[in-house]
């Protein structure tokens, strides 16, 4: 997490800030994690997932591409998600219809 924020850090405009969407995992709400100075991390409140589109993201996932089936062994689990996840990643009309919320776009 430290490295992803720092990759976060350096791509930040100079003299701008960040703020960055965490959830409540244990890594994005340790004490230990340094804080580089031009982020803000905010929290997201717990058990909101309608809060985090990637949450939703994950469920399509599982819904439609990784549910009901037994798994080979550990790289056969790899290799469907690899699968599952390159699909999703052709249809970016798809991921922004999971990620929209009508809610945050009202004029």
């Amino acid at each position: 997490m430290a490295l992803h924020l720092e990759e976060i850090s350096r791509a930040v405009a100079l003299g701008a800030y960040a703020v960055v969407l965490l959830d409540q995992a244990g890594w994005h709400t340790s004490t230990k994690l340094p804080i580089p100075g031009n982020i803000t991390p905010l929290p997201l409140p717990p058990k909101s997932p309608e809060l985090n589109p990637v949450e939703n993201i994950w469920q399509f996932l599982r819904d439609n591409r990784l549910s009901n089936r037994v798994f080979a062994s550990y790289q056969d689990i790899l290799d469907h998600c690899g699968f599952a996840w390159n699909a999703l990643v052709d249809q970016p009309w798809t991921i922004m219809s999971i990620g929209m919320r009508a809610w945050a776009h009202r004029s």
